[in-house]
């Protein structure tokens, strides 16, 4: 009798033992997505995102995902994903939103599940991909921690695009081709402002001055999330 009070007692500590070591698990998982800070770098073309980014990346540690620089590199490992966006970008046609997802969420994945957070640069540019990112990070417990609009005057980005295309020799840096970069961003791209808005998550930056000051914004929106 006694040994079987005994066994039922031993029984008991070890099933509390393994509910306490899950409930840590589970409260270690939270505060390491609670720490987790995926940011979307928005803004017009040469607003200035990929130079803040790198400084975001070396200040804070965080991934990076610039889904030009993700497409070429898919296409160029010759991936399945790579060969059919390669597939619509020979014939002339946009990669479908579902398939740049895909691309992302294999790349967001190889992350693995300790980093400490990702930008997305260049994506998403629509509402419907904003909301097909919202439901991927949601799919692994993760969100969209803020959306930090840098706003530069269309007569600085238009200066700032030319002289890019003098010293880059870049041929897509000439005026006309500017202005209709910044025709389809405003008509396109411009409404997932209020889309974030909404969301609780944007941040507006004026991205008109030094680095160091745009950046100092910048890190005190992310301090503070």
């Amino acid at each position: 009798m006694q040994s079987d009070i005994e066994e039922r007692k031993s029984d008991l500590m070890t099933d509390l033992w393994y509910k306490g070591k899950e409930t840590r698990i589970k409260q270690d998982k939270q505060e390491q997505r609670n720490q987790m800070k995926n940011i979307v770098i928005f803004g017009a073309p040469g607003s200035g995102k990929g130079t803040q980014s790198d400084l975001m990346i070396e200040h804070y540690g965080l991934e990076h995902i610039s889904t030009g620089d993700v497409l070429r590199s898919e296409i160029k490992k010759g991936t399945e994903l790579g060969n059919t966006a390669k597939g619509f970008i020979d014939n002339g046609q946009l990669i479908p939103d579902e398939l740049m997802i895909d691309i992302l969420a294999s790349v967001y994945d190889s992350f693995g599940r300790s980093h400490k957070g990702v930008i997305f640069d260049g994506f998403p540019r629509t509402i419907p991909q904003a909301e097909a990112l919202k439901k991927m990070l949601d799919e692994r417990g993760d969100k969209v921690a803020a959306m930090i609009e840098l706003d530069v005057p269309e007569d600085e980005l238009m200066k700032r695009l030319i002289k890019r295309g003098q010293e880059s020799g870049r041929a897509d840096d000439n005026e006309e081709t500017i202005k209709k970069r910044l025709v389809v961003y405003h008509q396109q791209t411009q409404p997932l402002i209020e889309w974030y808005k909404k969301e609780g998550l944007h941040h507006h930056i004026d991205g008109l001055g030094t680095l160091e000051r745009i950046f100092a914004d910048i890190k005190s929106i992310i301090d503070n999330l």
